[in-house]
């Protein structure tokens, strides 16, 4: 947690008159485990290599029992880590799949060239899975700088790869969406801007095509919250979210309308929330401890100070820019 001498967010929220407070239920969020390939500067998840935490198969069953009883989640947001490298992930997208539910994959690109993945590509397009991958920059020098040396080069052949399946072409159904963070402890620009900048660049240097560019704010937890204070800007950043705090912001957040699943079968209200612990409605409770997940409707939101990089600005999300 920060531990920083700052206006607490819940005190912000009652100054302009504002709750949080949970709409029905829309998407589950599954973090299926924090080993990755890469090990990247800005990652809430401190994923890595070396990371040994991943979703068992009962887990994921349970979680499929879970979906097919919430008739109002359309949404299977899968994430990590990579959460390809998790060896049930195909199953698990298979199972949701066939329960009529949109399946998204958060991909970092550079899984698809790592041992066993050769086919991963042809697999999310057959099941019409939607990719929402991350390129924090179009240029190769910004992106190395952030996730390492040859990872810009290969996202750009993984997005090629992707493009020649039919992902991110027109009247293809095949959804393929970037994500642009900041490089530093900025607030995000415009979300409009940044994607006509980005399919300028692409396109006119590597040809690539892609439906949406999706703006996330940096949290200041994890590896970029240690990141910041070694920098000695920690202070700074987060009076930079609370001057910038959005109250319009707070009415289209992720915890409103999403549970998060971690790799453990914990709930939480939120990805961030996971990876702080922070239990939903302040109480462990697992997916062992609900019959539904219509259970959880009337929890309230755990908060703390983090909260205002999703309320900053245009505000931020898993589907980018809320206001």
């Amino acid at each position: 947690m920060i531990a920083l001498d700052l206006l607490p967010f819940g005190h912000s929220l009652m100054q302009h008159g504002v709750a949080l407070t949970r709409t029905p239920l829309e998407i589950l969020q599954v973090n299926t485990g924090k080993l990755c390939n890469q090990a990247c500067l800005h990652c809430h998840v401190e994923a890595g290599p070396k990371r040994t935490e991943l979703m068992d198969r009962r887990t994921m069953d349970r979680v499929l029992d879970l979906i097919e009883s919430a008739p109002s989640i359309h949404t299977v947001d899968i994430t990590g880590g990579a959460p390809e490298l998790n060896p049930h992930f195909r199953d698990f997208v298979i199972g949701a799949r066939a329960r009529g539910r949109t399946v998204i994959d958060r991909c970092n690109l550079t899984v698809l060239f790592e041992p066993g993945q050769q086919e991963i590509a042809e697999f999310l397009a057959e099941h019409q899975v939607r990719i929402v991958a991350s390129l924090p920059c179009y240029t190769q020098g910004n992106v190395d700088r952030q996730r390492g040396g040859g990872v810009f080069d290969k996202s750009i052949r993984a997005l090629q790869c992707f493009n020649s399946l039919g992902y991110g072409q027109p009247d293809s159904g095949l959804l393929l969406d970037l994500v642009y963070n900041p490089l530093g402890a900025y607030l995000p620009g415009s979300q409009a801007g940044l994607e006509r900048d980005y399919k300028r660049e692409l396109h006119a240097g590597f040809g690539i095509s892609f439906n949406r560019l999706l703006t996330i704010t940096n949290m200041p937890i994890k590896r970029f919250l240690h990141d910041l204070e070694r920098e000695g800007k920690l202070e700074a950043y987060m009076q930079l979210l609370i001057d910038n705090f959005n109250p319009q912001a707070t009415q289209g957040v992720m915890c409103r309308s999403l549970v998060s699943v971690g790799w453990d079968g914990v709930l939480y209200d939120c990805d961030f929330n996971q990876m702080l612990e922070l239990d939903i409605g302040r109480q462990r409770r697992t997916i062992w401890d609900v019959d539904t997940l219509a259970e959880i409707q009337n929890l309230p939101i755990a908060t703390a100070e983090h909260c205002y990089g999703c309320t900053a600005g245009a505000g931020s999300s898993c589907g980018g820019a809320v206001a």
